[in-house]
């Protein structure tokens, strides 16, 4: 597009649309006039060179894909959302707005030509994810698209792939969508249901406690408002020193500058959530404690057998402890800032004026991981639910997201923290996923030889 069409096509599409809505009879009710409204720092954070980040979500289907019925439920679902039917438009000034559009559904939903048949399915899909990777939506649309690609794989009959722009949402909030399109089989007209934590009501009986109780229970509280006032310090000048100079240790996990250009090769396997609650159960942690230890422990043996490669040693150097001291390897955690919310407030994100807010409600945690090899596999475990525990007692993804909605409002985009990986830095992902998977099973196995927890024949599938 030359800058002189650029220019024009921004001047016509700012103009507002107006659309019709119908009444249960079917006839049409007042127009509407759709609003113009500006994007967000966090949403235009994500159009940054740096920072420019897509979410693909794989989905699996137990039957074919037909990509007709798709596309007709598409209209009652996902178009409804104003996001996914606007487009960000960059005015003269620079400021982006959402402006309302008309969706051509044939531009989104791609249905390639494949051979239903083919020797690989799997490697296929793994495959065109990484050349998804390689491209990006251009901003003359809304910034979203569905693949459906009718191929037998190990896990499905055929695979559904969402690419979706960051600056549209967060996790949370196309979460909340998915639970928006979905109903009950019993009951079509319900929202899905999810287990809910029940708390027990404490019997109140302040008149029969003694002054000392209040004087202890006062000191309690005053050491914890301590420790989450350290807390936050803390982690909020290490945020700011990272930031600024501070990087973490030279490893094979860490790729060169320009890095976040590269096309991504993501691999998975599936596990059994029932092993992963077998540990949590037994060890009294929660399900992101285990997730977390079992990654520990996987990049621990990753790195272990990279080191061991690079020393070119015998075979039995692979064995022992070729981990050099004190890495300082970290991830950058994104955390949602809304309050806990049911499931039909989730859903009821999708309207306007709701108190669960749609968009990128994210702060930033520095999670440290512990990088070496462990005698015990339950340490993994245990130092995850220590740093976990930790971090949830500190401000820091609060004050992360707060300094970063000034400075961007300040100094404009140029702030960014990227850290990724990319096939040339890890060579070899399927044998880091190998060594996740197989560190949950060493995990379970040194929980069942403890005498923590008896096996279940029926969770012993990975």
């Amino acid at each position: 597009m030359e800058p002189e069409e650029g220019l024009r096509w921004r001047k016509q599409a700012l103009k507002p649309i107006k659309t019709k809505t119908a009444n249960k009879e079917g006839e049409d009710s007042v127009n509407h006039e759709m609003e113009e409204e500006p994007l967000s720092p966090s949403a235009r954070l994500f159009h940054e060179p740096h920072f420019n980040v897509y979410i693909i979500a794989i989905m699996g289907c137990k039957t074919q894909i037909y990509p007709d019925i798709a596309k007709a439920n598409l209209v009652h679902t996902l178009l409804k959302h104003p996001r996914f039917s606007s487009l960000q438009v960059v005015e003269d000034g620079g400021e982006m707005k959402w402006v309302r559009t008309k969706v051509d559904l044939e531009k989104h939903v791609i249905v390639p030509e494949l051979n239903p048949n083919m020797d690989d399915a799997d490697q296929y899909v793994e495959d065109y994810v990484f050349n998804l990777s390689k491209t990006s939506i251009e901003k003359t649309q809304p910034m979203w698209d569905l693949h459906l690609l009718n191929v037998k794989t190990s896990d499905a009959e055929g695979v559904g792939i969402f690419r979706i722009h960051h600056s549209l949402g967060d996790g949370t909030s196309l979460m909340s969508l998915l639970l928006a399109c979905t109903r009950q089989i019993s009951d079509p007209q319900a929202l899905p249901t999810v287990p809910g934590v029940v708390y027990k009501k404490k019997k109140k009986n302040a008149m029969n406690r003694s002054s000392s109780w209040w004087i202890w229970h006062c000191l309690i509280g005053f050491w914890w408002g301590w420790k989450l006032f350290w807390n936050t310090v803390v982690d909020a000048f290490i945020f700011m020193v990272t930031a600024l100079f501070l990087k973490d240790t030279e490893t094979p996990l860490k790729g060169p500058p320009g890095i976040e250009f590269t096309p991504r090769r993501i691999v998975y396997r599936t596990v059994s959530l029932d092993d992963i609650k077998l540990v949590k159960n037994a060890m009294n942690t929660t399900i992101n404690d285990v997730a977390l230890g079992i990654t520990q422990a996987g990049l621990s043996r990753y790195l272990n057998r990279r080191y061991g490669d690079s020393k070119k040693d015998d075979e039995a150097s692979k064995t022992k402890n070729n981990l050099p001291k004190k890495i300082r390897l970290r991830s950058t955690l994104l955390i949602n800032l809304r309050p806990t919310a049911g499931i039909q407030a989730l859903s009821d994100m999708m309207e306007k004026d709701t108190e669960a807010k749609w968009g990128n409600w994210i702060g930033y945690v520095l999670l440290p991981f512990t990088i070496g090899l462990r005698e015990d596999p339950l340490d993994y475990v245990r130092q995850a639910k220590a740093t976990i525990d930790r971090k949830k007692h500190s401000f820091e993804a609060i004050f992360t997201f707060s300094v970063a909605e000034l400075v961007l409002k300040i100094f404009g985009i140029k702030m960014t923290i990227v850290l990724s990986v990319d096939e040339d830095t890890i060579p070899d992902p399927k044998q880091l996923r190998d060594d996740i998977v197989d560190s949950l099973q060493l995990i379970k196995d040194a929980v069942i030889q403890k005498g923590l927890i008896k096996e279940d024949h029926n969770l012993n599938k990975i």
